[in-house]
């Protein structure tokens, strides 16, 4: 502290200064060769000293005609009097100055502008301050060299990298050259989800077709037309011909008498039941994708014009059980899920022809949308109560409203279907499988097939290949470090066996 309070007092006294006719009472070692300031009929230099946020004066013999500086942002002039001006420091660094007098003589000065070091001080030492109360505990050094503030030390974690950047950073240019703890592995979250579906169906099918070949002397039919029953024509020959060609489930006829019956009479319960259970691990932050099922290809005609032929292209269609979730642990230790369950399957009996293909539709049951819980916590994330009933009455008119015998002039078909779906999701945080722990296996109907070769289908150990175990995990590690491995990986991509990209367009079907 007693070699600062010297160079102020010098400072001070620089600062006080008053240079008659040019020459620098304290300045640097001027050049003897050069003539007093005061002779103003020939160009002079000289070298003045300033400290920034102080000011000097530079008296002239003759009045002043004009001042300039080189660089505005070091210094400042100021013409106080005809014969006077006022050189304020305003940044470290180096300029010249140039006086222009009347009588036609100019004066040159090289200004050196030195930091004021007690502003300086006051402002790294609030730093300091302010991190000792910000960070407490955390070993942080601050220092100055050309204008740029250097931060090193030691750090717990990020958080408290970046809070100390911008506590620095108010006073200037920072170069960040701290150690951040190396932080602990990522929590991995299980995500259970439970799918569980029931269909219910009940049909009920009742009609009659009536027909005749010759009985009594009559050849003809009586439908309602909902179940398709035999034609009836009459050759040449003169007899009548019925041509059965949906016998529905019961059929009748009496050849003595010429005459026939089709009888639809069904009834049909159908019960499916879907119970999905994908389980599906992930690190904190990241997305996971789930797909037990498959993919179906569809023909696509594509560069059809005018009445130009198209190509026949080949896409995939993938169905099954699917799950896509991210998780995500929040600052109350919750977890926060974007989840995405989905599970389908394929329907034949609404699908549709090309061509002599049959391209089946899907039966779909998805949703999307994001919650919060805590681990261990469930939710039902969805619910469906569907109840549908469809009846189709037909008759012939007159003979179907006739007291029991209208019945045969009536079909009727009744359609009940009750469908029930529901969804709940439970995220754990779990652990890997200890070193050693057996892993969990699946109980096997049947004996599985034994190994063709007595050798393990592993990778040997270190015994053998001679790996060296990786080195200790760093206790810390450089700020830029730490930054680029938490940097995303690139997305996978995936293809299918035969090279087409998953979900996209493949090959050309040939026509």
């Amino acid at each position: 502290m007693k070699a600062r309070t010297g160079v102020a007092i010098l400072c001070c006294f620089t600062a006080s200064c008053v240079f008659h006719g040019g020459m620098d009472l304290l300045a640097e070692k001027a050049d003897p060769a050069q003539p007093p300031a005061q002779v103003s009929s020939q160009d002079s230099a000289n070298d003045l000293v300033v400290t920034v946020g102080q000011s000097v004066l530079v008296d002239t013999a003759e009045p002043i005609v004009r001042v300039a500086l080189g660089t505005d942002g070091i210094a400042e002039a100021t013409a106080t009097s005809p014969t006077e001006v006022m050189v304020n420091g305003k940044a470290a660094g180096i300029t010249s100055l140039i006086i222009w007098e009347a009588n036609g003589g100019r004066q040159f000065f090289r200004i050196t502008v030195r930091p004021n070091i007690f502003a300086e001080d006051d402002e790294i030492e609030g730093l300091r301050r302010e991190l000792r109360l910000e960070l407490p505990g955390q070993p942080l050094k601050v220092s100055v060299e050309g204008g740029t503030i250097f931060l090193r030390g030691r750090v717990k974690d990020l958080n408290s990298s970046q809070r100390a950047l911008q506590i620095a950073s108010t006073a200037g240019k920072v170069v960040n050259l701290l150690y951040v703890d190396v932080p602990p592995p990522k929590p991995q979250i299980l995500l259970k989800v439970v799918f569980a579906s029931v269909d219910l169906s009940k049909v009920r099918q009742l009609g009659v077709n009536i027909f005749s070949v010759g009985a009594a002397n009559t050849i003809g039919s009586i439908s309602t037309g909902q179940y398709q029953g035999p034609g009836v024509s009459t050759p040449s020959a003169g007899a009548g011909v019925a041509t059965i060609s949906n016998a529905l489930n019961i059929s009748l006829f009496n050849q003595n008498i010429g005459l026939g019956a089709t009888i639809q009479a069904l009834e049909n319960d159908g019960v499916i039941q879907v119970l999905s259970e994908p389980n599906l691990l992930a690190a904190d932050g990241k997305q996971a994708s789930f797909l037990a099922g498959g993919e179906y290809p569809y023909p696509v005609v594509q560069g059809v014009t005018g009445g130009g032929v198209g190509a026949v292209t080949i896409q995939f269609q993938e169905f099954g059980v699917r799950l896509n979730f991210i998780p995500t642990i929040t600052a109350r230790n919750t977890i926060r899920l974007q989840v995405a369950p989905e599970v389908s399957s394929l329907d034949f009996l609404d699908g549709i022809q090309i061509s002599g293909f049959t391209v089946p539709a899907l039966d779909v049951r998805k949703m999307n949308t994001e919650v919060e819980m805590a681990q261990g916590q469930s939710f039902a994330l969805g619910g469906l109560l569907d109840n549908r009933e469809t009846q189709n009455l037909e008759k012939v008119p007159f003979l179907g409203d006739i007291p029991i015998l209208g019945k045969f002039f009536q079909s009727i078909s009744k359609t009940t279907t009750n469908t029930e779906l529901i969804v709940f999701v439970t995220p754990e945080i779990v652990a890997p499988v200890p070193v050693g722990v057996p892993l969990p296996k699946l109980n096997y109907p049947e004996p599985f097939l034994p190994s063709n070769s007595r050798m393990p289908m592993t990778t040997p150990g270190a015994n053998v290949t001679g790996a060296k175990p990786l080195p200790p995990s760093p206790t810390n590690i450089p700020f830029e470090q730490l930054m680029q491995s938490m940097q995303p990986e690139h997305p996978l991509v995936i293809q299918s066996g035969d090279g087409m990209t998953q979900g996209g367009g493949g090959g050309t079907m040939p026509q």
